[in-house]
């Protein structure tokens, strides 16, 4: 950000991720992944969304690809600038994507995603020197919380899985 300085005020951080935490918890109930996103513009929510790829039957709907769709429908606008985007689980390189075209300023994760993050875990796409848009990306925030709404959301299906599955492999 050449010529401005940023402020980052990291309570409203972590109230926004409080949100998207809501969200995610809302998913799980319903038999989603637990993620949850939220986006923002000048402190209010523009849009929101969470998982929810098998209840739509849609591979693309993510939490964040709902919350930036809600928020272009509201905005009529496919550009996005001068948002920050709060998101439960670190981005996979569909949202990744999604992020950088849609010229998101910011996006703020909680828990890291080891197998697939796009962010900084298999990935450091936003980096790429290729993109035409740079995204500011920070980890960690209520960490703790996303972890563990994720850990106990994957033992609940596993034991879930054990209680059905047939026994004698038949």
């Amino acid at each position: 950000m050449k010529g401005r300085v940023r402020i980052i005020d990291r309570s409203q951080d972590q109230q926004f991720m409080q949100r998207a935490l809501e969200l995610a918890q809302q998913g799980a109930l319903l038999g989603e992944v637990p993620v949850g996103a939220v986006l923002v513009q000048q402190g209010h929510i523009i849009g929101e969304g969470f998982n929810r790829p098998i209840i739509e039957h849609d591979p693309s709907a993510h939490a964040e690809m709902l919350a930036i769709r809600q928020a272009a429908r509201q905005l009529q606008n496919y550009r996005l600038p001068d948002t920050t985007l709060y998101v439960t689980l670190e981005p996979c390189s569909m949202c990744a994507g999604l992020i950088v075209h849609s010229r998101i300023a910011r996006v703020v994760f909680a828990a890291a995603e080891p197998r697939a993050g796009a962010a900084v875990s298999q990935q450091r796409f936003f980096e790429s020197l290729y993109l035409n848009h740079y995204v500011l990306v920070e980890g960690g925030v209520l960490e703790e919380q996303a972890s563990r709404l994720l850990t106990d959301f994957f033992k609940q299906r596993r034991a879930q899985h054990k209680k059905t599955k047939p026994i004698n492999g038949s």
